[in-house]
């Protein structure tokens, strides 16, 4: 999840606790990294984390989760075809266990279906989702490239992991 509009420490923390409400308990949780924007330009750089949850409910019913959770926190547009912008809470799902799936659900109240792929098609490419997930499942197996998230990490330029900055773990307990 990341951040990069009004108060994105708390918006963060709120989705965790919303997370874990609706969800299911959060199992791990990574440090806060500051990351630069991916895919569009921004003087506002991007609060990320990443955790680990323990659910009975189906990814269509996450996915449903998430949508709500990131409207009720100030999202107001999704990302179309690659088209990103700043926003205050963005919420994806990387894995779902070691589960393959493309689908489009017609989710309830809404009036065009979302798309969910899993795993997450460019959660290999982001320093910003790697970084993170690297904290909380580093032997984690990629179920399509057979890698571990760690490797996966590895295999990103410097330069990118270095701009991957971990913020120190008391800024959880700051809000």
């Amino acid at each position: 999840m990341g951040s990069n509009q009004g108060h994105r420490l708390e918006l963060l923390l709120r989705a965790i606790q919303l997370i874990e409400e609706r969800i299911g308990p959060v199992q791990e949780r990574s440090a806060l990294y500051e990351t630069p924007p991916w895919g569009f330009d921004s003087p506002h750089p991007f609060l990320n984390a990443v955790v680990g949850v323990h659910t009975e409910l189906t990814p269509e019913q996450i996915l449903f989760h998430t949508q709500c959770i990131e409207r009720e926190l100030g999202r107001t547009t999704k990302s179309v075809d690659g088209h990103y912008s700043d926003r205050p809470i963005d919420i994806d799902l990387l894995f779902f266990d070691s589960l393959v799936l493309e689908a489009d659900y017609l989710l309830p109240g809404a009036s065009a279906p979302s798309h969910l792929s899993l795993p997450h098609p460019l959660l290999h490419l982001r320093t910003f989702v790697l970084c993170p997930l690297a904290d909380v499942a580093p032997h984690f197996v990629h179920p399509i490239l057979g890698r571990t998230v760690s490797e996966l990490l590895q295999s990103l330029p410097e330069s990118e992991v270095a701009a991957c900055r971990s913020l120190p773990p008391y800024i959880y307990n700051k809000v």
